[in-house]
């Protein structure tokens, strides 16, 4: 037992950081090990430079520079992962097909033991920098600052443990420094995740008032920059809220949802109803220019603040960086080999979920992999089959400044990963406001958003587009579609789809779905949420083939776009003169063995009762010992 004590205790010292840091590179900074929480939290840069290593434990290869936003997160009706069967590593996540011994969630390759890292880390702040003199005796602005670090610490540990929770369900509660809890009870059981939500709900509560607004941050004397504001810890509060009074799978075996749901549906939309009337966030009109000219830049700050809360990624290490961009998206051309790891792919049927005008289709779904010019500038497209689109909101050929030619195959590149859009507020308040009200009240934050979606002026009601004369559980429906429009590829959907009791449903239609669309046959109309245009219903209206002409364009569109024929009339017989030809809608989709099938190798270990949580890591058990009854082993793993 004293080794264990001596392991937690250890983590203190580890994450205390005194280099000063620009916010804008805030895991740029050196560790130190042996120095006490006086030196460390001595002034507002000290105490930064500490709150600096909660933040870190955001990123990496074991936070969302890959496996919490890439590995683990992919698997819906959106997306599924590389081709291949299951390989007891990165394979398993969307397969389903995850034990605990998997190579991904355990030894040095530990999102589970990172997350508890950040929550140690976040700990020892909010310990901390209230103990500080200056915390209350300083300067009006020292005072402002050092309190909002503690609501930054607040926030941080709450998504730390939002993240472990809707993977791994119950879990101990660590709310104590390390030390602390080695003395009290260094082998604590898990903890319902209701009781943990709450605890989270009621620290937001708390952060909120000790953290300023996006614009008021300048005015209390710090930077502009990635860290948390007032509208981040509201959305955070009303996601968590929404979980809480969502369906997750308990430790007794059953699918349930936490008690008196409508009170936490209450809190969701008065946090976001808090955001949506401060004016401090906006969308910006372009659902494009959002993420080639936004994201694709890693700007700290978009001028209309969608980007609310975004995971950082710097310096090329597998601890401080990201490979968003390389381990999914379009795979990229350069010197003659191809680079990116290919770990992520859009389903047909998603595909053919947008609206044949929706501009987020182009976006979020990439038919093409890039060719390098010689200049490395340049690029010009090679179409995909319909079985290999990419993911296309994270792309390397629309990163600023463009990465130069030969470096390609380099795995970092300083992405950004975004945790919270404005856009995903105006979906929150939709949902609550219907489950609470019914749908008159939700129009207009949903078709807010949907006019951008369809490139229409986001403040004028619009008949083409807008959604009216709903019933309330139509609306729920709609609601559930427009997410997966809205936020496909950004690691939501499974989740979201976990807290609504829909994953089974949502994979055994889809896999319906494919197999008729792979049969050539009309497909089916979803139960879960509201279905597809109707043209793509019916098997005939659907090309077997796309035919891609040499251009720099990097979207669908048959005016200046990158195809010459039609995604929805049956295609040419022949192909047309400068084009090339690539299969589509054919039963590529559904036959065959192959493991690279899309039916093959779609959610094809899915279990409910068991799936909708992740296995609790070998190696999380095993260091329990001799207490190992208190970290008891997910359901059907």
């Amino acid at each position: 037992m004293k080794k264990s004590i001596n392991k937690i205790i250890s983590i203190v010292s580890a994450v205390l950081l005194l280099t000063t840091v620009s916010c804008k590179k805030y895991l740029d900074q050196q560790p130190i090990t042996s120095v006490g929480p006086d030196l460390v939290f001595s002034d507002v840069t000290t105490a930064r430079s500490a709150l600096a290593g909660v933040y870190q434990q955001l990123t990496g290869d074991m936070g969302y520079g890959l496996r919490l936003s890439l590995y683990i997160a992919n698997g819906s009706d959106e997306t599924q992962g590389p081709t291949g069967a299951a390989d007891a590593g990165r394979r398993d996540f969307p397969l389903y097909a995850t034990t605990p011994s998997n190579t991904q969630i355990n030894g040095s390759n530990n999102p589970y033991n990172q997350i508890f890292k950040g929550i140690q880390n976040a700990n020892t702040c909010i310990a901390n920098i209230p103990a500080m003199g200056i915390y209350n005796s300083g300067s009006d602005q020292e005072k402002k600052q050092l309190r909002r670090m503690v609501g930054e610490a607040l926030t941080l540990r709450a998504q730390f443990y939002f993240e472990a929770i809707r993977n791994w369900g119950d879990l101990p509660a660590h709310f104590e420094s390390a030390e602390v809890l080695a003395a009290k009870d260094p082998f604590p059981k898990r903890t319902d995740r209701d009781t943990l939500y709450n605890r989270l709900l009621n620290d937001l509560k708390t952060a909120a008032d000790m953290v300023p607004w996006l614009d008021e941050v300048s005015a209390m004397g710090d930077e502009q920059d990635e860290r948390i504001t007032k509208g981040v810890v509201k959305g955070l509060r009303a996601r968590i809220a929404l979980f809480r009074g969502g369906f997750s799978l308990r430790q007794d075996g059953t699918i349930k949802r936490g008690t008196d749901h409508q009170t936490y549906y209450q809190i969701a939309k008065t946090e976001t109803n808090d955001i949506i009337t401060s004016g401090k966030h906006n969308l910006n009109p372009s659902y494009k220019d959002l993420w080639k000219n936004q994201v694709g830049k890693r700007v700290a700050n978009d001028p209309h603040g969608e980007l609310m809360f975004q995971v950082t990624g710097i310096g090329k290490t597998a601890s401080t960086d990201t490979k968003i961009g390389f381990y999914n998206g379009p795979t990229v051309i350069d010197a003659g080999a191809s680079t990116g790891t290919s770990g992520m792919f859009i389903l047909p049927t998603y595909f053919y979920l947008f609206d044949s005008l929706d501009t987020r289709r182009d976006v979020t779904c990439a038919a093409y992999g890039d060719t390098a010019a010689a200049d490395g500038i340049t690029f010009y497209k090679r179409g995909a089959a319909i079985t290999g689109i990419f993911d296309g909101k994270y792309r390397r050929d629309w990163l600023t400044p463009t990465i130069p030619v030969g470096t390609y195959g380099i795995n970092f590149a300083g992405s950004k990963w975004q945790i919270l859009r404005y856009s995903d507020v105006l979906l929150m308040f939709a949902e609550a406001e219907n489950e609470l009200n019914g749908p008159t009240g939700a129009y207009k934050a949903i078709n807010t958003v949907r006019r951008r979606g369809y490139g229409k002026p986001i403040d004028v009601a619009d008949p083409t587009v807008d959604l009216a004369g709903l019933g309330k559980e139509d609306l729920q429906k709609a609601i559930i579609r427009e997410r997966a429009l809205e936020l496909g590829g950004e690691g939501v959907r499974k989740y979201d789809l976990i807290r609504w009791n829909k994953l089974a449903d949502a994979i055994n239609e889809t896999k319906a779905n494919l197999a008729k669309m792979g049969g050539l046959t009309n497909m089916t109309a979803p139960t879960y949420m509201a279905g597809y245009p109707s043209y793509v219903m019916v098997a005939t209206n659907l090309p077997n083939a796309l035919y891609f002409k040499r251009t720099t364009a990097d979207d669908l569109s048959i005016n200046g776009g990158m195809v010459v024929n039609s995604l929805y009339k049956t295609a040419p017989t022949s192909t047309p003169t400068g084009t090339v030809r690539v299969n589509w809608v054919t039963s590529g989709i559904s036959t065959g063995t192959a493991a690279s099938v899309t039916l093959n190798h779609f959610a094809n270990g899915f279990q409910t009762l068991k799936s909708e949580l992740l296995p609790i890591p070998i190696d999380a058990i095993t260091a329990y010992g001799g207490f190992a009854a208190n970290m008891p082993q997910n359901p059907n793993y």
